[in-house]
């Protein structure tokens, strides 16, 4: 390997090479190695992103509250004026020109965050549990992470890292999750930061033609999973601390097992096999070259990938683009999407008469405490942690254990990553999303349980 490695080395120009190095090392630090900090785990572009909400302080929720209104305002004005400027910019036209359904969302975003920001307005709107939670707690820690996320996002994929992992990581990530290696990246990102981080690399692979329909549908789905951090928080909140070893490999093992299935089942298995330009990947786009390894041939096609990087004011100018694209874009959706969530989880008994029909499942399962269990089941699809708050009330260890760990391999729940996937380019809709976080938990639950019983 180290002649394969000399000699590709001397075959490309210094330029090249560093051109490769440089930013993917810088990537690989700030994206995906953990580092320990006040005695947990995390990434450096989460301790940024901290470092940023500490910086704004109190000031977020003005800034928060100012680009939500300003996306809708900006959406109002270029559908009834269409200035040149934006119509003549594909980026602003993107940005602004949306769909009548998304103008709508916008709008009731602004009209959400309005009333939680002035205290006006209907009480199940601007609740501590609702709009006050989204507005004070959610949107903060987004804006933080798009924004350095957003900006060095480039390091990751303009530069031939994805190239090189794709390359080496396919015969893994093909035949057990029928995707392209380069998605190892997404996965091990959200595991030791953000899942938000996940659906942004993910819908701009899927822009720039690195992942099909398919690909981009099932990687923003599957991939997108809680951080070892945040699942920290959540066992603790079931008072379950003292297990979390045995819990987080129970989150990986179900996690695995659901990666497998649901991408095999409708509506994700669905999904077209198209590039977003319509057009169908080459057969022989991940095909090894006769006579390389694939090592030298992922080193080959990543460094190949740096030499086309002209210009490193470029990149900043695509890495600001995606700050604004995902800030301008994502946080309405957010704002609106989780707020009725949370409105329909609070204020209704919807979601508890949907998780009635998991009664049978559970007594079979053997799981304590049955009806209490059933009624967190479907309360996730609002936001992951609220079935952790219910379960506290359980008394039943084991039921705690259950429903904290299915809590965090539901994945999609609409205050933050559904929300998120759907105001992304990645291409699902709400629907698919209510069908693939039933069908993870139909899948994970039997997992979950069966751990359960051997450990308690």
């Amino acid at each position: 390997m180290q002649n394969t490695l000399n000699m590709i080395i001397a075959s490309s120009s210094t330029r090249n090479v560093l051109m490769f190095f440089i930013p993917s090392l810088l990537g690989i630090f700030l994206f995906i190695t953990p580092v320990m900090i006040n005695g947990g785990f995390t990434i450096p572009i989460t301790i940024l992103a901290k470092t940023l909400l500490n910086v704004l302080g109190e000031h977020t929720a003005v800034v928060v509250t100012t680009i939500i209104v300003f996306s809708a305002m900006g959406s109002v004005f270029a559908h009834t004026s269409k200035p040149g400027f934006i119509t003549q910019s594909s980026f602003l036209k993107d940005l602004f020109l949306a769909t009548p359904i998304w103008m709508t969302v916008r709008l009731l975003g602004a009209a959400f965050v309005l009333m939680v920001f002035f205290g006006f307005g209907p009480e199940y709107v601007i609740s501590a549990s609702t709009g006050s939670f989204v507005l004070g707690n959610l949107l903060p820690t987004l804006l933080s992470v798009f924004v350095f996320s957003g900006l060095f996002l480039p390091l990751l994929t303009n530069f031939g890292l994805l190239e090189l992992i794709g390359t080496l990581m396919t015969r893994i990530m093909r035949p057990l999750f029928r995707l392209p290696g380069r998605s190892a990246v997404d996965c091990v990102s959200s595991w030791f930061g953000d899942g938000s981080v996940a659906i942004l690399m993910s819908s701009k692979q899927y822009e720039q033609g690195y992942y099909t329909e398919r690909e981009a549908a099932i990687v923003g789905t599957t991939f997108s999973v809680v951080s070892i951090s945040f699942s920290l928080v959540v066992i603790a909140q079931v008072g379950l601390q003292h297990m979390f070893v045995q819990f987080y490999l129970t989150v990986c093992l179900a996690g695995i097992v659901a990666a497998v299935i649901v991408p095999r089942l409708p509506p994700l298995c669905w999904k077209k096999d198209t590039l977003i330009t319509g057009e169908e990947r080459p057969r022989e786009h991940e095909a090894l070259p006769n006579g390389e390894s694939l090592f030298s041939h992922g080193l080959k096609t990543a460094i190949e990938r740096a030499s086309r990087v002209r210009s490193l004011r470029d990149v900043l100018k695509e890495g600001l683009k995606n700050v604004v694209d995902m800030v301008f874009g994502v946080l309405p959706v957010v704002m609106t999407i989780g707020t009725i969530a949370l409105i329909i989880s609070q204020y209704t008994t919807v979601l508890t008469i949907l998780g009635m029909p998991f009664i049978p499942l559970l007594e079979l399962l053997k799981i304590p405490e049955t009806v209490a269990a059933s009624e967190t089941m479907l309360v996730g699809i609002a936001d992951m942690f609220i079935p952790a708050v219910l379960a506290v009330n359980i008394d039943n260890e084991m039921t705690r254990f259950v429903v904290a760990t299915v809590s965090v391999t539901q994945l999609i729940y609409m205050s933050e990553v559904g929300a998120l996937l759907l105001g992304s380019k990645i291409p699902v809709k709400l629907w698919e999303l209510v069908m693939v976080f039933i069908l993870r938990t139909l899948v994970t639950l039997p997992v979950i349980a069966s751990i359960a019983h051997l450990i308690f």
